[in-house]
């Protein structure tokens, strides 16, 4: 698989990269915050709660407000998953699939486990991380695919005949691979996918998120990243109903003013297509990324879901001085948020410096080690 090692990173261009992974991971998990309180709620149950407007603020959920879900927990395993999958390039052992299913495995034991094991060196220092093991209503199918030693395979997906979202909520950091061609981005977010969320819908949404986030960090507008999605899915069986989903989210831009209405057309019945077309559609329609946010989160769906789809496209389009501070004063894990972020940001563009044939950083491989985990 291609990596960035080829590509020449200006200062410049390395703090615009550094700016659109924070702003990706930032904008993920205040999406997923924002929408975590009243996910499942109807719309009605929404407005007769908090008025006419809906959420227009963070909530109070799991005890506090700005606290995340499981959808958070999983994108940053990811990132950890994905920079372990670098490190251990150098040994030879190379496929990010693996490094990634140890990833959630880790996840899965913040789920059983009471606090971090200080006796399993090759955690690394996420799995460290105490807040993390909080269970934040993770879906059986997370639960069910992680829950073995055994990773799915597109081959032998984990639970195949389910369509949720979870999976694409878990890929932005994929898109973040900027050195990768498109078409790897999207195979590997679709491997990955079917390691818990098998049905061809899952996979394929996970797969068109990643393309849609990969091509606004390179500096596309959104409208452009979606076309090259659309192009990337066009040769994959069982794209129809993710490439409809999207061309619908385009085609509702120009249909008048945002509604609720809408974005519950988009959302449609359950499947990842439907959350997938609500964060296009709100992110391209949204005025700001509060407003954008707020109108992904006011609907009778997977409210937590789509704010965190629509999060993560904003974040990537405009980097993390877009994103609401008062907000971002009160989002839960914003400290692991800003360091798991900046440390991709420098794997990504000065990994050879950090570890390599000529040597490597201890404090890097001690955050990230290179073992079987």
């Amino acid at each position: 698989m291609s990596t960035t090692s080829g590509a020449v990173w200006g200062r410049a261009e390395q703090q615009d990269f550094r700016s659109r992974v924070r702003g990706t991971l930032l904008g993920a998990a205040l999406g997923d915050a924002l929408g975590a309180a009243v996910d499942g709620l109807g719309l009605e149950e929404i407005r007769e709660a908090h008025g006419p407007e809906g959420v227009v603020d963070l909530l109070p959920v799991h005890g506090r407000r700005g606290a995340v879900s499981h959808l958070t927990q999983l994108t940053l395993f990811s990132v950890d998953g994905l920079i372990r999958a670098q490190v251990r390039r150098d040994t030879g052992a190379w496929h990010p699939p693996t490094d990634l299913h140890r990833a959630y495995l880790r996840w899965a034991a913040t789920q059983r486990d009471w606090g971090p094991d200080e006796r399993r060196a090759e955690d690394g220092w996420l799995a460290r991380e105490e807040w993390l093991y909080a269970r934040r209503g993770p879906t059986r199918a997370l639960l069910i695919g992680f829950g073995d030693e055994i990773m799915g395979t597109l081959e032998a997906p984990k639970n195949p005949g389910e369509p949720g979202p979870e999976a694409a909520a878990r890929s932005a950091p994929f898109g973040l691979l900027v050195g990768w061609e498109p078409q790897l981005v999207v195979q590997l977010a679709v491997e990955c996918a079917a390691q818990s969320h098998g049905h061809p819908v899952a996979c394929l949404a996970a797969g068109a998120y990643a393309a849609v986030v990969h091509a606004l960090a390179r500096g596309d507008s959104l409208d452009g990243a979606v076309q090259k999605a659309l192009a990337l899915l066009a040769v994959r069986p069982g794209h129809q109903p993710v490439s409809d989903a999207l061309q619908h989210a385009l085609g509702a831009v120009r249909q008048g003013m945002p509604s609720p209405g809408r974005v519950a057309e988009l959302a449609g019945e359950g499947g990842a297509a439907g959350p997938l077309a609500v964060a296009v559609y709100c992110a391209l329609v949204g005025e700001d990324v509060r407003h954008g946010l707020c109108l992904a989160v006011n609907q009778s769906g997977p409210s937590g879901v789509a704010g965190a789809l629509t999060g993560g496209l904003l974040g990537a389009l405009h980097g993390e001085t877009a994103l609401p501070p008062a907000w971002m004063a009160e989002l839960e894990g914003r400290p692991t948020l800003l360091v798991l972020a900046d440390d991709f940001a420098m794997e990504m563009t000065q990994g050879p410096a950090l570890h390599g044939p000529g040597g490597s950083a201890p404090g890097w491989l001690a955050r990230y080690p290179r073992g079987t985990g």
